[in-house]
This record gives C-alpha cells, structure tokens and sequence, in this order.
C-alpha cells in the first residue's frame, strides 16, 4: 500500500512543564515531493502548491507544541523554558484557555492528529500562553509572530470552508499582529524588552527574514490593518512608516546585501504608504 503519510508521531517523550502530562509530539514530514513552494505574498508568507500524490499540505500547522491535556502550547524551543514563577498562573488558567480557545475553534482537539482548525488553534494558544514568559524570551515579537500565522490559516480554512467568517476571524488576528509587531518594535527600541530571545524572525517556516524583516512587517501591517479613525495620526503613523522603509533599505540606491524577495516588497511597500500619503494631502 503506498504511503501518503504527511506526519508521524515523535518517539520522544514530552513532558508538560504545566500539568506533568507525558505525550508525543507530532512532526511533519517534508521530502518525497510533499511540499511544492509556490509564491510568497506580501506579508512574507509562502504559499504552497496541492501535491497530486499528498494533497495540501500546511507545514505551519505543526511548529506549536500543545500540551493535549492542559492546551499549555509555545514554539518547541521555550516549551520546557516556562519561567517557574508563572507556572501556578498557567495551571490555574486552564479551563480559561479550554473555554475561550473553543469559542473560535469549537472542533479543536489536540488529541488528534493536526489540520487546519488545529494549526489555526495552535496559534492562538501560543499567543495566549506567551503571557507567561518574561522578556528575556521576547514574548512580543512571538506573540505578533503567532498572531500572523494564525490568520494566514484562518485564510486557509475561509477557503476551504467559506460562509463561516474565517475571513473576519482572519482579519482581527492581522488586525492583532499589526499591534504586536509595532509593540515588539518599540520596546525594542526603548530597551523594555530585547529581541535577542528570538533566533528566527520568519514570518513564516521557510526563511528568517531576521530584523529586517520585522521591521518591513511592523510597516506592511499598519498600511494594511492599522486604525484608520484617526486621519492625522495614520498619516503621521504611515510617514514614520515609509522613513524607516526607506532607511533600512536604502531605496532609492543600491541595496545588493539585501534578500532579493524582501526588498522588492519593500520597494512595492514604500511607494503603497507614498501613494497613500498623497492621496490624503490632495
């Protein structure tokens, strides 16, 4: 029988710093033609072709660790680095994140192997249990990360299921990331929270888009899901926007150390907020 397998269960053994529950974690598997990249959007995400043998297959349902009995849930690298001062938060927050998880994703369960609602669900609980780390682990930027990543799933699941308000679900977690990754930008830069607990700035799972990145995103996302009900704020907000675009990428001469990709969108970007910015002053 052919093997159209796309994950398998770890053989090792996790054991969860919040409840004490034992599991394994479940992996995705990569070769034998299971993922086709195809283009990378404007937020830096990317896309991915249908296999003919393995279908649609969505590497970010899997990067979250979740406890399946306690839905404690972060990136697989800080899993076991939860800080012990927030562990008796953690445990008596449990039915909290039972209750509220279930009221976006009402078919989640950990238990079972991941899919969209799931990976979707992951997100969302590794933005929520982010609270519980301290800065040292830069839980901003993870947080901005996991809220993004959610929505590109729910982007996933409004197409696969449509009618049933993915898409609003989709644009709040952007709306949310929007806020995170402007957060994230100024404590860094007001020295209330470092970066340097984040190895991979991603977006997304195939390329570290690092610093730059994060910059280019923080910018992308006020243009796009930024507040708009403040005219003279936005404009103020988008004119910081574009200098900083401008600077870290040199537009306007040659900019050759920088990824090739990410510097086109940011050419793309820096003439959307000018455009913007015109159209308001006329």
């Amino acid at each position: 029988m052919e093997d159209k397998k796309i994950s398998f269960v770890s053989k090792e053994e996790y054991r969860c710093p919040v409840c004490e529950t034992a599991f394994h974690r479940e992996e995705l598997l990569s070769g034998s033609g299971r993922l086709i990249a195809g283009e990378i959007t404007d937020e830096l995400h990317r896309l991915y072709e249908p296999s003919a043998k393995y279908g649609v297959v969505y590497p970010l349902a899997y990067p979250v660790t979740v406890c399946p009995e306690c839905w404690f849930a972060s990136v697989d690298r800080d899993f076991f680095g939860l800080p012990a001062q927030y562990r008796n938060r953690a445990v008596d927050d449990r039915e909290k994140r039972f209750r509220e998880t279930r009221l976006i994703f009402p078919s989640a369960d950990f238990t079972k192997p991941r899919e969209l609602v799931n990976g979707a669900a992951s997100w969302y609980l590794a933005l929520v249990c982010y609270d519980y780390y301290t800065k040292e682990f830069s839980p901003t930027i993870k947080q901005a990360i996991a809220a993004l990543r959610a929505g590109w799933l729910l982007d996933e699941l409004n197409g696969t299921y449509p009618g049933y308000h993915y898409d609003w679900l989709a644009l709040l977690f952007k709306k949310k990331a929007q806020y995170l990754y402007n957060e994230a930008i100024a404590k860094e830069q007001t020295g209330r929270e470092t970066l340097s607990g984040i190895k991979n700035f991603g977006p997304d799972t195939d390329k570290n888009y690092a610093y730059e990145g994060a910059l280019y995103l923080s910018a992308l996302l006020k243009l796009k899901y930024g507040p708009r009900t403040d005219a003279q704020q936005r404009m103020e907000s988008l004119s910081a926007a574009k200098r900083t675009i401008a600077k870290i990428f040199g537009l306007g001469r040659s900019s050759k150390s920088k990824p090739g990709p990410l510097l086109e969108h940011a050419r793309e970007l820096y003439e959307s907020i000018g455009k913007e910015i015109n159209e308001t002053d006329e």
